[in-house]
């Protein structure tokens, strides 16, 4: 087997949110869920190894991403890419800036570019600065995430701070002067001893400006958006065939345990339009069992699954989250809800479900995880960054959606299914 691109992603939903452009652009991709014990398709143009590393402490991020290096490279790989969220999620110490270096010591890479941006969603990058729609990172829901708070829009100064190396910038008027303009600012960079810069990028014009000076990169890190121009470097165009899936069955469900202003939204919309909901409060794991609340959610949910579709939730305001956090504890909290939702997916789908979405990076990596899914095969675009994925658990066919907790649209929890 030899792949033409390897990617590594630090969460689950951002995996899918790569191999989702990749294959509109063209490219044949398999997702996977850690490093595949199984083996692939040897007419794959691209492999995307899901890691769970966003939120973890610096060091084991860098052991499963070089893992996961060691793998792409056995296969072939002729380049590879470290995918992060478009928001840029990290703290102060990491893990884009720590994992970034050490993929580079292992590649032998004297050079690289980061950027996040991914305008089909809103995320530009300007002067260096990221842009969540018209607001800077900082002024935007991300201010408030619980347990990557991004309170600095300068990403040149939010990477220099995770990182040894030099961090610079490729302004946007040399974007706009083309490839030629920006490999010539890459020569000069380099020269200076920088060795990874943002890129500027507002529109997807800007991303194919790009792609072309990146052909002879050994890493690439960024968003998702970057790849839209990357599967022509390889001479590939976009096809039909590269998405199709097999036909779906099976009842309907959604899972979220995201807590950002767009999952929120999305909560409020199907509540909205009628639909049968669950929420689940997390501080009565303080009081009963992981088992007992799932028994009593699955009890609640299989008289309604043949009806249509049904929402079991945790999602909740920064007020409420903040609670929860210092009730249990940041970690405790996180892990008892996801840990909750994992088995609740498991047990949705031995009720019969069979299209399942799932909102939230951490949440979708529990359910991923707990369904036992190794491979997915990626398939058509529901909303930007969120494609459906097919994938069989105990031999039965499962499309699931795997949605970043800022990604898709108000009705996204009803209009995804009318896509299968």
């Amino acid at each position: 087997m030899s792949i033409l691109l390897g990617c590594i992603a630090d969460d689950f939903t951002g995996a899918t949110d790569l191999a989702n452009n990749l294959v509109r652009n063209g490219m044949r991709v398999a997702q996977t869920i850690g490093i595949p014990h199984q083996d692939l398709n040897p007419e794959l143009d691209a492999v995307v190894v899901a890691l769970k590393s966003r939120n973890i402490e610096p060091e084991a991020a860098i052991a499963q991403s070089l893992k996961a290096l060691e793998y792409l490279l056995a296969q072939g790989a002729q380049q590879i890419f470290f995918k992060y969220c478009s928001t840029f999620d990290s703290t102060p110490k990491g893990n884009i800036g720590p994992v970034t270096e050490a993929l580079m010591a292992a590649l032998g890479a004297d050079f690289t570019i980061a950027t996040p941006a991914f305008p089909d969603n809103g995320r530009s990058v300007f002067k260096g600065y990221l842009f969540v729609g018209d607001q800077l990172l900082s002024e935007s829901g991300m201010r408030d995430h619980p347990l990557t708070p991004m309170t600095d829009a300068n990403l040149v100064r939010v990477m220099q701070a995770q990182c040894q190396n030099q961090v610079g910038l490729i302004e946007y008027k040399t974007v706009l002067a083309g490839a030629d303009a920006i490999s010539s600012r890459i020569t000069d960079l380099k020269a200076s001893n920088t060795k990874i810069a943002i890129i500027d990028a507002v529109t997807n014009d800007d991303l194919y400006r790009i792609a072309p000076a990146l052909k002879g990169l050994p890493l690439i890190t960024g968003g998702s958006g970057i790849a839209i121009g990357l599967p022509s470097n390889f001479g590939l165009q976009a096809h039909l065939a590269s998405s199709k899936l097999p036909p779906a069955s099976g009842y309907r469900a959604i899972v979220s345990g995201s807590c950002s202003q767009a999952t929120n939204l999305q909560v409020e919309c199907f509540k909205s339009l009628g639909g049968e909901m669950y929420a689940v409060n997390p501080l009565e794991l303080n009081e009963k069992s992981t088992g007992q609340m799932l028994q009593e959610i699955l009890t609640w949910a299989e008289p309604r699954l043949p009806h249509g579709s049904v929402l079991i939730y945790s999602s909740a305001s920064p007020d409420q989250v903040k609670e929860v956090q210092s009730q249990l504890g940041v970690q405790a909290a996180g892990n008892a809800i996801e840990n909750l939702l994992g088995s609740v997916a498991k047990g949705l789908v031995a009720l019969g479900v069979g299209q399942l979405l799932v909102a939230g990076g951490e949440t979708s990596g529990a359910c991923v995880k707990a369904l036992g899914i190794d491979q997915m095969q990626i398939g058509q675009q529901i909303d930007p960054g969120v494609p459906w994925c097919y994938a069989k658990v105990q031999n039965k066919p499962l499309h699931l959606a795997l949605k970043s907790g800022n990604f898709g649209a108000a009705d996204f929890f009803t209009s995804a299914f009318s896509k299968l």
